[in-house]
């Protein structure tokens, strides 16, 4: 099979299958560059543009020791090159034994036949360096995007990105750019500044992969809000103060930053603390 028939197996293996709870899916492709690889990934730059993470480069079959020597037979320092130019954070090499070939053929792992050897040590560092990576991702997805209620505004910190910006309500949702929002054929878009309140409020966000996250509103629609056209949005300069007026009496400030709402909230919550 080729073409549209492997990709519509492929999707249909990825996504219809009843996997149950997952803790990692790994996916083991077989030599080549054919349409199965084309379909689970356009190469490394691909990655980049769909926000799926490498962590780490592993040379398969890279040498071999023999007579008090390493060979490398497929030469050598393609995988540091790879590493050094996306700036992917690990590499690994797996040598070639004839035990390791063997393995897969009789069932029972290298790692399980020879649990202190090289390879057994080599696959524990790379599944260590997977967790640990995927466990950093997940923490930095599950915090990228949130509302902050107090000031009511959405907080925005992108993955791999030490900037944080404000964002108002309703201007993420105004920008939708969904079928919903917009007609796909002429452009134009369906939604009016109008529709949108002013004061709405999202109802719940929570991250979409690596590259988006899922916004509910209170009129139920469902917005996939792409990190990247976050980062385009005008942001807010001057916190809205409306809510800490009513909650804290700020009423005499006009425009303040962030940081120093912070500290006069805090002082304020002694105030009233120590008074009670």
């Amino acid at each position: 099979m080729r073409g549209p028939m492997v990709s519509g197996v492929i999707n249909q293996l990825l996504t219809t299958t009843e996997w149950g709870e997952l803790d990692y899916l790994v996916i083991d492709m077989p030599p080549g560059t054919g349409d199965i690889h084309l379909t689970l990934c356009q190469g490394v730059r691909m990655f980049s543009k769909l926000k799926v993470p490498c962590v780490a480069v592993v040379e398969n079959m890279c040498y071999f020791d023999a007579d008090g020597k390493r060979y490398y037979p497929f030469g050598q320092g393609s995988g540091a090159q790879v590493v050094q130019q996306f700036g992917i954070p690990h590499l690994f090499d797996l040598p070639i034994r004839p035990t390791l070939s063997a393995s897969g053929d009789t069932g029972i792992p290298e790692v399980v036949a020879d649990p202190q050897g090289i390879v057994a040590k080599i696959f524990q560092n790379i599944g260590v360096c997977a967790v640990q990576q995927c466990a950093k991702i997940r923490q930095q997805v599950s915090t990228a995007v949130s509302y902050d209620r107090l000031i009511r505004a959405i907080r925005v910190r992108v993955p791999d990105s030490d900037e944080e910006f404000l964002l108002h309500p309703a201007t993420v949702r105004r920008n939708d750019r969904s079928a919903q929002s917009v007609d796909e054929w002429t452009g134009e878009q369906k939604i009016q500044y109008g529709d949108i309140p002013e004061d709405i409020e999202p109802e719940e966000i929570r991250p979409m992969g690596n590259y988006a996250v899922s916004i509910t509103w209170p009129d139920g629609f469902s917005q996939i809000a792409p990190y990247d056209q976050l980062e385009m949005l005008e942001r807010l300069v001057d916190v809205p103060l409306s809510n800490l007026e009513k909650q804290y009496g700020f009423g005499d400030i006009n425009s303040v930053e962030w940081s120093q709402i912070q500290i006069l909230v805090c002082l304020k919550l002694r105030i009233t603390a120590s008074d009670l």
